[in-house]
């Protein structure tokens, strides 16, 4: 009983279970949610490979002679078509290939056309039915899918046995319609596939699931105790804390050091006391120096220079990730800004793509900026969906912000291999979205108040869901609200209408396309706000 008191007591036992606890809940709803996402992309690759394979079927049959067959009439024809359906059952091991002809009065019965058979291929025991043979259809969800094809409102069909009750095995039947030369559906063509490799890799996935679920919901829980919090959450909290005060007092606090054995994370630390100590020795030589100009410059060009370096700006990004293309550009209306993005790499299949605008101008914007780039970039990679993770950076600005700055964020981050994008906006402008082979149009989506106003927000997620040749355009309002001499904006309009006309480009092109024609319309007017711009393409 006592070493049970002792360890009901010790709190990183508790922190232990309480977290392996809460991962194996989550690892539990992940697993199954991943075996059903897992059955359900074989359900898909299995209908759109049939279909592909029922749709080719079609091109043998002459869906202008269904009725004459059916009458008894062209029966060489017939019998070749019947020999070719027969040859192409064979050859893509497929358990049926049916035509039948269905009564479009209430789709219940139909009349078999052609009917090819191998029976070898799953070890089935179907008879062939001869040409006319009629029938009732199997059930409603047949009647309905025979009507959806003949009214041509879907290209094909998909019907699922995986647990069939008339004692055949797992299959899949899609039905394609036969068109005669006017367009019009004659027939409908069926092709029945096994499906038995579902059944088979079901179960060794799911076991292979839960098992790494287990294991690794343990070794997470004594990683995030042991490790996250000492060398990631109180060296990001401490750069934090410091950058907060600097950009209140403008005084230089006590040196940071080495406080991570993380280079991002030490090079930031670096970052930060080389800023102060530069920041400080030229606030208090600014009345001793005559060349005071020149020594601001220099300070500003050194900010600027860090203030660059947080960002990425080597392109392209990612040579190796042949996926997608990304591209981003930052203009600071002053020497150094308030406006930031960054991209990054979550995991292999994961891209975080962050982009926000800090109240304010100048250094203290700028450092509030690098604040708040490390607040997401570090909390994103401990994980967290855009909405958390907006929460998290919400509540760490306001605990200090005694400044009383604030930042609109928009974070997104995208499922690479499936396209999906889940993101949250703090206030911050849409994105804009062009459809492959179609052109930029704004989405519109409910925002949440920006970072660093009121503690307690809470965000929302939402979701995108990008295809082959998609792009997203995110930005800050420098760019619709860039001024002209005569205090005339660009607008928001002119912005898509200008992506529009660069939207086959890449991203860099369609990014520099906009930035030309901004400029262009400003001419020699001072830049009034920072410009940034970001694109991704989903290759």
């Amino acid at each position: 009983m006592k070493k049970i008191d002792i360890l009901r007591s010790n709190m990183a036992f508790n922190i232990i279970g309480v977290i392996v606890f809460l991962l194996a809940v989550f690892g539990t709803i992940v697993s199954t949610l991943g075996f059903m996402s897992f059955t359900d992309a074989i359900k898909k690759e299995y209908s759109g490979s049939t279909y592909h394979m029922a749709d080719t079927a079609t091109t043998l049959i002459n869906g202008d002679r269904i009725d004459k067959y059916l009458a008894g009439t062209w029966r060489n024809e017939y019998q070749r078509t019947s020999e070719y359906l027969d040859a192409y059952c064979r050859k893509m091991s497929v358990s049926l290939v049916y035509v039948i002809k269905v009564d479009t009065s209430d789709y219940g019965r139909f009349v078999s056309v052609f009917n090819a058979i191998d029976n070898t291929v799953d070890n089935t025991e179907y008879t062939k039915w001869e040409l006319g043979y009629e029938r009732n259809a199997t059930n409603e969800e047949y009647s309905r899918k025979y009507k959806a094809l003949y009214d041509q409102e879907a290209a094909y069909e998909t019907v699922y046995r995986t647990n069939p009750s008339d004692g055949s095995h797992p299959h899949i039947t899609t039905m394609v319609p036969v068109k005669d030369s006017a367009g019009e559906v004659t027939a409908i063509l069926c092709m029945q596939r096994p499906i038995r490799e579902l059944k088979e890799a079901r179960r060794p996935y799911l076991i292979t699931v839960v098992i790494s679920t287990i294991l690794l919901s343990f070794l997470a829980g004594l990683f995030v105790v042991f490790f996250i919090e000492r060398q990631v959450i109180s060296p990001v909290r401490r750069v934090a804390d410091e950058a907060v005060r600097f950009a209140r007092e403008n005084t230089r606090g006590e040196a940071l050091g080495e406080i991570s054995r993380y280079k991002e994370i030490a090079e930031l630390a670096y970052s930060i006391d080389t800023m102060e100590a530069d920041m400080v020795n030229y606030i208090e030589n600014l009345t001793e120096v005559t060349a005071e100009k020149e020594r601001i410059g220099t300070e500003l060009t050194l900010a600027r220079a860090i203030q660059e370096n947080s960002l990425p700006n080597n392109f392209p990004a990612f040579p190796d990730r042949p996926e997608f293309d990304i591209y981003a550009t930052m203009t600071p209306a002053r020497e150094v800004g308030g406006d930031f993005y960054n991209f990054f790499l979550v995991d292999d299949d994961h891209l975080a793509m962050v982009i926000g605008d800090v109240s304010g101008k100048g250094v203290p914007a700028a450092l509030f900026m690098m604040v708040t780039n490390i607040l997401l970039r570090d909390k994103t990679l401990t994980g967290g969906t855009p909405a958390e993770i907006l929460t998290f950076v919400n509540e760490s600005i306001n605990e200090r912000n005694k400044a009383e700055m604030f930042v609109t964020l928009w974070l997104g981050i995208l499922e690479i291999p499936t396209g999906r994008l889940t993101a949250s906006n703090a206030g911050h402008e849409d994105a804009v979205i062009c459809r492959k082979n179609g052109r930029f149009e704004l989405n519109k989506t409910k925002h949440g108040l920006v970072c660093g106003v009121m503690p307690g927000i809470r965000y929302r997620d939402y979701e995108i869901q990008l295809e082959k040749g998609d792009k997203i355009f995110v930005y800050t309002d420098g760019v619709p609200e860039a001024t002209d001499s005569d205090n005339h904006m660009f607008t928001l309009d002119r912005m898509i209408e200008a992506l529009n006309r660069y939207r086959d480009a890449d991203p860099q092109g369609i990014l520099a396309g906009v930035h030309r024609e901004v400029n262009e319309f400003v001419g020699d007017a001072p830049q009034f706000d920072d410009l940034t711009m970001m694109c991704i393409e989903l290759k």
